[in-house]
């Protein structure tokens, strides 16, 4: 072969392998390279309108979820000044005059272009049913006038209701599991898994105006009519619970002075007066009981860690109607309570049934897919993908040309 065909056939050779090298690498790293970036965070409002005050809740996770359900946690907490909503049957307007305090630290909270996308709650409790019973219009005019305080929010507001008793002590019971990891866990390549072999926990709620009290039955057909199912992570659970309206700290103690505080935190400020922390049994229970109260009046501040007399004048009465209902278990389908564990709070999230309910909500929240990183933007690998198959082409249009020129020579020389 000639020297003038030779050098033009390898050079145009070597275009052509390069081009193809081009090709084949950038498709690749396009295609093997990507990256999954998390879609970001959701974030929930829930404001818990107890008897006795009401407190925002605000809760953030993960926008793809876990087998349906949210990973969540507490981002924010603050317990709004005064009573709770309940106490405004008579001036309606300034139950939402209440809460703005607490609404205007919200907005610093969530990030200003989720605001119009975030889920706002309000949940009223056992002082809200007392009040519907007691004067139905009244506690509507409540409900009504946070209804129109959230219209001038930023936040996409789903209504304020009143949650039943056993809506309430279902939620309670689902923080309670979910704080204590009875539902999910990491194994060790950082994965959220099943707790391989996990036990729920029963839960006690000892509120101001009433008491809820849920657990797993033994036997799954025991009392068909107060069991709740729920189905988190994508696991069912069947969940007994019973409230006891009436038969919360304040309510009792009110009908025992007629005679003759405040949430799952009753049990543990009690439990904190007696000096009892962390897990416990009953008869210290008992014992330490028996000897706060029989102290005198005037040696309570010396005691106390810290005295504040409104609560101070409770815990006696508090502590014995407490051990009341833990000594009767038995009557709500519980035959002993071998350990005994008061708390308000797990890590940096509060006991409340607020957590259960913004969990369970998270299951009719549409989860989000991870956003894909690729290494090139679509229209630079587009460019480069055209540009090196258009050589690759040319090198391959000239080497035909190059061949047949050649060997029409060659036929031309015979």
């Amino acid at each position: 072969m000639p020297l003038k065909v030779k050098v033009p056939l390898i050079v145009t050779v070597v275009f052509l392998l390069v081009s193809v090298s081009v090709i084949i690498a950038i498709a690749y790293v396009q295609i093997h390279h990507e990256q999954a970036l998390s879609p970001g965070l959701k974030y929930g409002i829930v404001l818990d309108a107890g008897s006795s005050r009401t407190t925002v809740y605000v809760y953030q996770w993960p926008a793809e979820k876990e087998n349906n359900t949210g990973v969540v946690s507490q981002t924010f907490k603050c317990n709004v000044n005064g009573l709770g909503i309940s106490s405004f049957a008579d001036e309606p307007e300034k139950a939402a005059d209440n809460i703005d305090n607490c609404m205007k630290k919200v907005i610093d909270v969530i990030p200003l272009n989720q605001q119009n996308s975030t889920p706002a709650y309000l949940g009223a409790t056992a002082g809200m049913r007392l009040l519907r019973l007691k004067n139905e219009s009244a506690a509507q005019g409540v409900l009504t006038s946070i209804e129109n305080y959230f219209k001038t929010q930023p936040f996409d507001f789903r209504g304020a209701h009143i949650i039943t008793g056993q809506e309430e002590g279902v939620y309670g019971w689902i923080t309670v599991n979910y704080l204590l990891g009875n539902f999910l866990e990491k194994n060790i390549w950082s994965m959220w898994v099943h707790p391989d072999g996990a036990e729920t926990t029963g839960a006690l709620d000892l509120g101001g105006a009433s008491t809820q009290i849920s657990f797993i039955p033994e036997k799954s057909d025991q009392n068909p009519n107060s069991t709740v199912e729920v189905t988190l992570y994508g696991y069912k659970y069947n969940v007994y619970t019973h409230s006891f309206q009436c038969y919360g700290r304040d309510e009792s103690e009110k009908r025992l002075l007629a005679s003759l505080a405040q949430a799952f935190s009753g049990f543990y400020y009690t439990a904190s007066a007696l000096n009892l922390t962390g897990n416990f049994q009953l008869n210290e229970f008992n014992s330490s009981m028996s000897s706060f109260c029989s102290h005198e009046w005037s040696k309570l501040p010396q005691i106390l860690s810290k005295f504040d007399e409104k609560y101070a004048r409770s815990y006696c009465y508090s502590a014995n109607y407490i051990y009341y209902l833990l000594v009767h278990g038995y009557k709500f389908g519980i035959e002993s309570w071998p350990q005994i564990q008061f708390q308000k709070e797990v890590g940096n999230s509060s006991i409340a049934w607020s957590l259960g309910y913004m969990l369970n909500l998270t299951n009719m929240i549409p989860a989000e897919s991870p956003l894909i990183l690729l290494p090139m933007r679509p229209t630079v690998f587009a460019g480069l993908l055209f540009l090196f198959a258009a050589i690759s082409l040319l090198c391959l249009i000239f080497l035909v040309v190059l061949l047949i020129r050649h060997a029409r020579e060659n036929i031309f020389y015979l």
